[in-house]
């Protein structure tokens, strides 16, 4: 079938993004879905750090490949081995499918999935192989998802169905931000309603990490960014202290559970100076490849210190984001104060640059009927 979609056709090019327009919305032949896959029309797509890593060079992925990897719309076809899903279903995308036979599949979430690692690196599907083309050609896929686009084949690995009462953009945003911020904070740090929590970095993963401490009724939460407007939405969050990273070492803040949600090697090394001794450090960041941290291998052990890392919020996405939409669906979560603007596909190049200049905390691409 003929679907419109953005495709990055080059790494690397020049900010403005909306003058070098790297990401070109154009139309592609999409390919029947296989016996494990789903024909999903989108409905809305968030757009994240990790589409901007691609579109600037700090994760170098194959081109040309159709981007977005938080999205949320209704199936229309189910593969032939298909039984758990049904057409009409919404779903949930998530950007790393589990094979469920690897041994990181055993480790409840702890680890990525290697075969599914794997094929998001060559810009495949989870059963191998590409669905997408332009003009004869092969177009890579963005995490097994690319969801900035009015329709996506993915796995069933990567769908996970929620209730029609969740909205699309809400439904969307529960696949990455809060699937990774949220499970930063339930699955990597644990904190009791008494703990201290930090959280370096308020992006749509930062303010996630901070609406799901809120839910858990944590009774210090600190908020940590570099610009004002943040902090001050931080604040109408329900943080309880915020801070520029300056104004907090300055001030000796410490957390017992410091939570690194930026990307950056000087916010991680921020993160563990936070850290209170017999405290953990949580990074969830992807900063580029090379980067390096300082930091004292003394304190770690005469503080007693703990270092995690938490890829997607060490989450399993069938168990993990039926819980947040019953959080939302509660109350406790309201997802929908991540979202930061609605915005056509045509604007996407526009929308890098105000990612790449900390402006916005979650923008969804919303896709009309």
């Amino acid at each position: 079938m003929r679907i419109t979609g953005a495709v990055l056709e080059e790494i690397g090019r020049p900010r403005p993004f909306a003058e070098s327009k790297p990401i070109s919305v154009s139309e592609l032949e999409l390919d029947a879905p296989g016996p494990t896959e789903l024909l999903v029309k989108i409905e809305a797509a968030g757009v994240c750090h990790s589409d901007l890593s691609v579109v600037d060079g700090n994760r170098v992925r194959p081109v040309p490949m159709l981007l977005g990897h938080e999205a949320a719309g209704r199936i229309v076809e189910v593969g032939s081995s298909v039984d758990d899903f049904r057409v009409g279903q919404r779903v949930v995308m998530s950007f790393l499918p589990r094979c469920e036979a690897c041994d990181s599949c055993a480790e409840d979430g702890r680890l990525p999935c290697t075969t599914g690692s794997a094929t998001n690196n060559a810009g495949e599907l989870l059963h191998g192989g590409r669905r997408l083309h332009r003009d004869g050609h092969p177009v890579h896929h963005h995490l097994g998802v690319s969801g900035f686009a009015t329709h996506a084949v993915i796995d069933r690995a990567s769908a996970v169905a929620v209730d029609d009462d969740v909205p699309p953009d809400v439904a969307a945003v529960l696949g990455c931000a809060v699937l990774t911020g949220g499970g930063a904070v339930l699955n990597a740090a644990r904190p009791r309603p008494q703990d201290s929590v930090a959280i370096v970095g308020l992006g749509g993963v930062g303010m996630a990490a901070l609406l799901t401490a809120v839910a858990q009724g944590v009774s210090r939460i600190v908020a940590i960014d570099t610009l004002d407007d943040k902090l001050t939405r931080a604040r109408e969050l329900g943080a309880h202290e915020t801070y520029t990273p300056a104004e907090a070492v300055e001030r000796g803040v410490k957390a017992r559970y410091v939570i690194e949600c930026a990307g950056s090697a000087r916010a991680f090394e921020t993160a563990f100076g936070l850290t209170a001794p017999g405290g953990t450090t949580v990074t969830v960041g992807l900063p580029a490849p090379a980067a390096t941290a300082a930091i004292s291998p003394l304190t770690v052990t005469a503080e007693a210190r703990t270092i995690v890392g938490s890829y997607l919020g060490s989450a399993v996405p069938r168990r993990d984001i039926p819980q947040y939409a019953r959080m939302w669906r509660e109350g406790r979560l309201p997802v929908e104060e991540l979202i930061s603007a609605r915005i056509p596909l045509s604007r996407i190049n526009e929308a890098m640059d105000q990612l790449a200049d900390g402006l916005a905390v979650r923008q969804v691409i919303m896709f009309d009927d």
